[in-house]
């Protein structure tokens, strides 16, 4: 006789993201044990949201690993971080990759952390995972990335599970030219792998939309929102 699945978690589980309108449409955050995707065009807050969620983890005590392939803007965290930028860089460990390889390296170094549990870390960011494998599109190395981005998270995802956090990654997007419609980069694995997807999307000035295109207790929904200097509301 099959085990019945596992329930999900209770919305008292959920990470706040401290983005108030994407902590509504998600019930209460990020949940953990899983990999949240994140994705949409340049300038629609996909970063934001991750400084947002990161400076809020910080904010609550526990470490934050985040891996930016896209440069971070320190002055940008320095505003959101509510007047206590210190407190929120003592908690964070940033690393910079410059390339695929040092990508995957870093995405080791992030799962050892968890497990060596010396450090209560709270979230894994990746922003952007699929900045440098997007480079190899059309190459002789296509098939080599995918397979390295495959790996690194399959990594995440048994690390979220092992270590009861949430995993944060941005995608980037392509222009699907029979469809005219923006996908996500990396294909059907991506899209499964990532328990949460979410879609940002571009409307007129400082007006965004949110899309829950993919949750597992809840339906798709939407809700919009302004990006200001130091948050979104």
């Amino acid at each position: 006789m099959s085990e019945a699945p596992p329930s999900p978690p209770e919305a008292s589980d959920r990470v706040p993201t401290g983005a108030a309108p994407i902590d509504r449409l998600l019930e209460g955050g990020l949940e953990p044990d899983g990999l949240t995707e994140l994705y949409g065009e340049g300038g629609t807050g996909k970063t934001i949201l991750c400084l947002s969620a990161a400076i809020s983890v910080a904010l609550a005590g526990r470490w934050v690993f985040y891996l930016d392939t896209e440069g971070v803007s320190v002055d940008r965290l320095t505003r959101m971080s509510g007047g206590e930028p210190e407190r929120v860089l003592r908690r964070m460990l940033l690393a910079t990759p410059k390339s695929l390889a040092e990508q995957r390296e870093a995405v080791r170094t992030a799962c050892a952390l968890v497990r060596d549990g010396r450090r209560p870390v709270g979230l894994i960011v990746l922003d952007s995972a699929t900045m440098y494998y997007r480079l190899t599109l059309g190459t002789p190395e296509e098939e080599g990335a995918r397979s390295s981005l495959i790996g690194q998270l399959a990594d995440l995802l048994a690390t979220a599970m092992a270590g009861h956090l949430p995993v944060l990654f941005t995608n980037q997007v392509w222009r699907n030219v029979s469809t005219g419609a923006l996908e996500p980069i990396g294909g059907a694995f991506v899209g499964h792998v990532a328990k949460t997807v979410l879609r940002l999307d571009r409307l007129a000035g400082d007006r965004r939309l949110a899309i829950l295109v993919k949750h597992r207790s809840l339906g798709e929904r939407q809700a919009p929102f302004r990006i200001t200097d130091r948050a979104f509301v």
